[in-house]
């Protein structure tokens, strides 16, 4: 019974629709927790702030803007690692100029 109070069950709030926030004396504002929670941002996360042409400001974590990049380039060699067949090329290439 006491295992697991309902009180104590980690609950997920839905992130804010939006939300204004002040801008500091030294350009800086707070991203207000539940936008945190909802990108998982932990403190030290690298963020991108990008403008758009209406005058607003998209932000996005820089870890899922790698992830979205990675592989996608992918359907244009299915089944293939370029990574890897260009680290193989770098290797033998290295390999015969150790033998020069």
């Amino acid at each position: 019974m006491w295992d697991n109070p309902p009180m104590l069950k980690k609950t997920t709030v839905p992130p804010p629709e939006g939300c204004q926030v002040r801008l500091g004396a030294r350009g800086r504002f707070v991203l207000p927790a539940g936008i945190r929670r909802s990108m998982k941002l932990r403190p030290g996360d690298a963020i991108a702030i990008i403008p758009e042409p209406d005058g607003s400001f998209r932000i996005l974590s820089v870890r899922d803007a790698v992830r979205r990049v990675r592989g996608l380039y992918a359907h244009l060699a299915p089944g293939r690692s370029l990574s890897r067949e260009l680290i193989a090329e770098r290797r033998r290439e290295a390999a015969r100029e150790e033998q020069e």
